[in-house]
């Protein structure tokens, strides 16, 4: 069923009828649409391996123009219609390529196991497809892909705790693996080329390098400024911007490169901690403006697994350096 609500204002929930998370924003064919995940409105406990996200299906939504009225498109694809997955089709993305639109989402394999897969449909507002196996060698959570200028895709992936990053530090699944030593470099995303008809990797995936100003790797320790999940890569005046979440300690944070691959030098926050405890975000141009998609608890009064989309402009510095944004979760309120 298509719904459409009220047309939106920034730092509001751009929908209400459903919560939506995570939003990866594109704009095809003129318009915004949005690829959020799908919070269930349960009331299961919460904790740090994630089980309280219990999403099972997908919707898009779009938006002729900022600011107007937010279409749901509905149901685009279910847990159940992919046969390698079992539970957890959490946050998704979207691109397009060939004359197709490809739709790429996380989901636990029947061993337990986080990998990513594949639909593909002709239409941005689906329904998707979905390929019957996962893309050979993912794994992880969270994949966001870059089409670059000159055609080449790449997809960017991983997330920590629950996101099972920390399992693959030696190329295969290890079930009681831990991170890092505080004092050692951090965990990186995970970043690797996608072949031309965008189903499978061309490349190995590998780790992206974060450092700080001096070359120096951030470490593990450094929970202010190091890699959790929710890599996000965009490019503005020939850099390309890696965006994530610090995790547990709530904020958004960038870092730039001249290159897809990295490394990527660490350059500062860009949104504060939210309500609710995730934030997983993506950056879009439309009609000349950059904008900010994100998610809050703010609707639910707080509960982390029922969140809502949001949006607001984003402004860059003469440096090229992304202008911190304030963060008011109820912006009509004194």
């Amino acid at each position: 069923m298509v719904k459409a609500t009220n047309a939106t204002k920034p730092n509001h929930p751009i929908v209400e009828h459903i919560y939506t998370a995570d939003p990866s924003a594109h704009v095809f064919e003129g318009k915004l649409y949005i690829y959020p995940s799908h919070d269930l409105d349960h009331d299961g406990p919460s904790n740090d391996n994630g089980d309280q996200y219990k999403m099972e299906d997908y919707h898009v939504l779009s938006m002729d123009d900022i600011g107007a009225p937010v279409v749901d498109h509905g149901e685009v694809l279910h847990v159940k219609d992919v046969p390698w997955a079992t539970k957890q089709m959490w946050a998704p993305d979207a691109a397009y390529k060939n004359g197709k639109y490809y739709f790429y989402f996380p989901a636990r394999d029947k061993d337990n196991i986080f990998r990513i897969g594949v639909a593909t449909a002709d239409n941005p507002a689906g329904p998707f497809t979905p390929e019957e196996n996962y893309i050979p060698g993912s794994f992880s959570i969270d994949p966001a892909v870059l089409v670059d200028d000159d055609n080449r895709a790449y997809m960017y992936f991983g997330g920590l705790w629950g996101g099972q990053l920390e399992k693959w530090q030696t190329g295969s699944f290890v079930a009681d693996a831990e991170g890092p030593a505080e004092d050692a470099p951090a965990l990186g995303p995970i970043v690797a080329e996608l072949t031309d008809d965008m189903l499978t990797f061309k490349s190995e995936p590998q780790e992206i390098s974060i450092v700080d100003e001096d070359g120096n790797p951030l470490l593990a320790g450094d929970e202010e400024r190091r890699f959790f999940e929710g890599p996000w890569v965009h490019k503005y005046n020939g850099y390309y911007y890696l965006s994530y979440s610090t995790g547990n300690t709530h904020y958004l944070v960038y870092a730039m490169s001249k290159s897809p691959t990295g490394p990527f030098v660490y350059k500062g926050r860009i949104l504060p901690p939210v309500v609710g405890w995730t934030t997983h975000h993506s950056i879009v141009e439309f009609k000349g403006k950059w904008y900010l998609f994100y998610h809050d608890s703010s609707l639910s009064g707080g509960v982390n697994h029922k969140r809502s989309v949001k949006y607001t402009e984003l402004q860059y510095n003469e440096d090229g350096t992304i202008k911190m944004l304030d963060y008011k979760p109820y912006p009509d309120e004194e």
